[in-house]
């Protein structure tokens, strides 16, 4: 089968989507990519298993929908994949619906196809994992995919498909609006659990997704079929260049903060073995000469494998060549911890700060002290390490004052040097997490037209006006222009990298003041 994993573009909207592996959704004026492991495993384990695979991120590589379009009429793949979130499975939806269209056309013999063209559609990603059906009243998509996992679910639903010839009459009737599946589905006992698809006019599904795979069977992700390079260098996180990404562990934990649209695909925590992981480090030194790696578990394993870890980057030389960062959680490393993962050479470490309240940290339960921030932000710095902040502003039971309290302790951490850089964001309330039940049973949600879930505004009911809090938002940014914040930050330059780095930060600073200035109430 031939297989296409795609980010197709949005067009339309002013800056860089970053959509592929993220957490929250937000549109950057400075373009800013994050490497998808997920994905990019599903590529390897499909190619690994004999499928023919293309890689196509569109917004990476700056294609235009036209072309898009012309990409797909020239590989008439037999499947396409896209991974979705709230703000565009909308957009997503009408893309679905324009490439049946084209491989309808194709199937009758128009000559813009260039012959019979059959094509099954998959989602994937947190939106459809919390509303699986919804998609299916919106669109002709054929197969959705829910929980984390799905890597391991393409490989087993293009294996299913290959194995019992259907696919040509899947997308025959797929293609005519008709069941997406011909009939009587067999394949349906052979497929893991966590699979949506239509039968007979129908939506049914092989029941409640496991996370039972076993991450350490996997193969290392084949960088270069999925084009590691176009994420290497536009990420903030990166001092040294080119950067990448892995995954530990899936996903957090702790995994319980009710705003994280990952508590929606990964409910529980598996871990790799800390040698699978130090081997892959390994594979990228000798063969992409990587300079940084960031590892994207939802919170970085702690503990004995923690210390493992960090025992083995040093005994096989591996703190020497390449820097790492990770997500940390406040509290959950004391000082020699922080220091074993120094001597490891990890860089930067990020830390979700959320508020600076207490009682928002216990309502979005953070399980952290607010007391506790200051204190791990210090002890990590004292270490060599460096924080990364992250906050949110909008909570809707949040005051004004409250929110200046999380803005002011934000940019003290900033300008004291205990915190290195920040993320500020709006809070969103993702379907499937906490926090979006909460607010639609109590009527907090302003719309649930999923367009606007895109950072731009407000959508829930909060006590202060839209404007008020891009202006916190955006407030946050401001102290890299504080003398304190500026001095401190020269003093910490050491060589050229740092250097660049800070010209690059410099210029992410720039674009995320512009990132909330014209919201859409505007």
């Amino acid at each position: 089968m031939k297989i296409i994993i795609s980010y197709p573009p949005l067009e339309g909207l002013e800056g860089t989507p970053l959509l592929s592996q993220n957490r929250q959704y937000q549109v950057f004026k400075k373009p800013t990519y994050i490497y998808p492991v997920v994905p990019a495993s599903a590529a390897t384990l499909l190619k690994r298993d004999g499928h023919e695979v293309i890689w196509n991120d569109c917004i990476a590589e700056g294609w235009s929908y036209s072309q898009f379009l012309e990409f797909i009429k020239r590989e008439k793949p037999d499947l396409i994949a896209l991974e979705t979130k709230t703000p565009v499975v909308k957009r997503h939806w009408k893309i679905i619906n324009d490439l049946k269209e084209l491989s309808t056309f194709s199937a009758k013999g128009g000559s813009a196809a260039g012959g019979n063209f059959r094509l099954s559609t998959v989602l994937m990603g947190d939106h459809v994992t919390a509303l699986p059906e919804e998609s299916f009243h919106h669109s002709p998509v054929d197969f959705v995919l829910t929980g984390g996992d799905y890597d391991f679910l393409l490989l087993k639903l293009c294996n299913c498909l290959r194995k019992q010839k259907r696919l040509e009459k899947l997308s025959t009737f797929s293609a005519k609006g008709g069941s997406a599946t011909g009939g009587n589905f067999q394949l349906s006992t052979k497929l893991e659990p966590g699979i949506y698809f239509r039968d007979n006019g129908r939506i049914k599904d092989t029941g409640k997704f496991q996370l039972n795979h076993d991450l350490d069977s996997s193969p290392f992700i084949d960088r270069e079929l999925t084009k590691w390079h176009l994420y290497s260098t536009h990420n903030g996180n990166y001092k040294s260049l080119p950067g990448t990404y892995i995954m530990a562990g899936r996903d957090c934990w702790y995994h319980k903060c009710s705003f994280c649209s990952w508590t929606t695909l990964y409910p529980s925590f598996r871990v790799r073995k800390p040698e699978k992981v130090l081997d892959e480090i390994g594979m990228l030194l000798e063969r992409h000469q990587v300079k940084e790696i960031m590892d994207d578990t939802g919170t970085f394993p702690g503990g004995e494998w923690l210390r493992k870890f960090c025992r083995g980057m040093m005994e096989r030389g591996y703190n020497r060549r390449v820097f790492l960062d990770c997500n940390m959680r406040f509290g959950a490393c004391d000082f020699e911890e922080y220091k074993l993962m120094k001597q490891a050479n990890f860089r930067l470490l990020l830390f979700g700060l959320e508020s600076a309240n207490q009682a928002t940290l216990n309502r979005i339960d953070k399980g952290l002290k607010a007391e506790v921030i200051i204190e791990s932000c210090k002890s990590a710095r004292k270490a060599g390490l460096y924080p990364h902040i992250t906050i949110m502003f909008g909570y809707p039971w949040e005051s004004y004052e409250d929110a200046l309290r999380t803005l002011k302790l934000g940019r003290y951490l900033l300008r004291k040097g205990y915190a290195h850089t920040v993320q500020a964001t709006m809070v969103v309330p993702y379907p499937g997490t906490p926090l979006f039940e909460e607010c639609k049973e109590k009527g907090l949600l302003k719309t649930l037209d999923w367009d606007r879930y895109d950072m731009k505004e407000p959508v829930m009911k909060i006590p202060m006006e839209d404007e008020r809090v891009a202006k916190l938002v955006q407030g946050i940014y401001g102290v890299a222009f504080n003398p304190e914040f500026v001095w401190r930050r020269l003093g910490s330059v050491k060589d050229m990298d740092d250097i660049k780095y800070f010209v690059r930060a410099g210029a992410k600073i720039i674009g995320h003041l512009f990132d909330f200035n014209h919201s859409r109430s505007k």
